[in-house]
């Protein structure tokens, strides 16, 4: 659970930081993880509970907001203040203020920086990929120091900046890739994009 230390007035007051425990946790749903894409990219003080149960609504049916119906918007509303936002008020992410009907990013959230590493169909995770490059590199180095042929063929230095190409033109494309990814930063939350 994250810690909290008392203020005045007899509330407490989140500390800045959160377990991974607890932030595995609150990431471990849906509409907690839409929760914090929103309190994430709108980077204000507060939102309104049902603001943020007719975006998240719209991104779950992917509609716009101002198609969503009347329940749609109710069922979220509804398990937004019964469930995930107490539950994250508790991990110490948001500060939830059901009688005002609010939500506030607190310093914990606004100092983690998530995002998604989502694999979809037949992709493979990056970390998979570099060590696929690295094992490509090892093997083409081997060959170019035994000269086999054809790597003799080109000369050293090319084979080594053939190796560095490899790794930078990997590392820029993860670079962007990541930041599309980035929780709070494209409009949509990075798992609909």
């Amino acid at each position: 659970m994250a810690s909290a230390q008392q203020i005045d007035g007899g509330g407490t007051e989140p500390t800045v930081e959160v377990s991974n425990d607890e932030l595995f946790k609150v990431l471990a749903n849906r509409r907690r993880r839409f929760a914090v894409h929103l309190l994430k990219r709108e980077e204000r003080d507060q939102i309104a509970i049902g603001e943020m149960a007719e975006q998240i609504a719209a991104w779950e049916n992917g509609i716009d907001m101002a198609e969503i119906t009347g329940n749609e918007r109710k069922r979220v509303y509804t398990a937004l203040q019964q469930s995930h936002l107490p539950k994250m008020d508790e991990a110490g992410v948001v500060r939830f203020n059901k009688d005002r009907g609010v939500v506030e990013p607190t310093p914990a959230l606004t100092n983690v920086d998530l995002y998604m590493d989502v694999v979809e169909g037949k992709e493979i995770p990056w970390s998979d990929y570099y060590v696929g490059l690295s094992a490509v590199a090892v093997a083409l180095v081997g060959a170019v120091w035994l000269n086999a042929w054809p790597f003799v063929l080109l000369p050293d230095m090319a084979w080594t900046v053939a190796i560095v190409v490899a790794f930078a033109f990997s590392a820029v494309t993860h670079k962007y890739y990541t930041a599309e990814m980035k929780v709070g930063e494209p409009e949509e939350p990075p798992e609909l994009t």
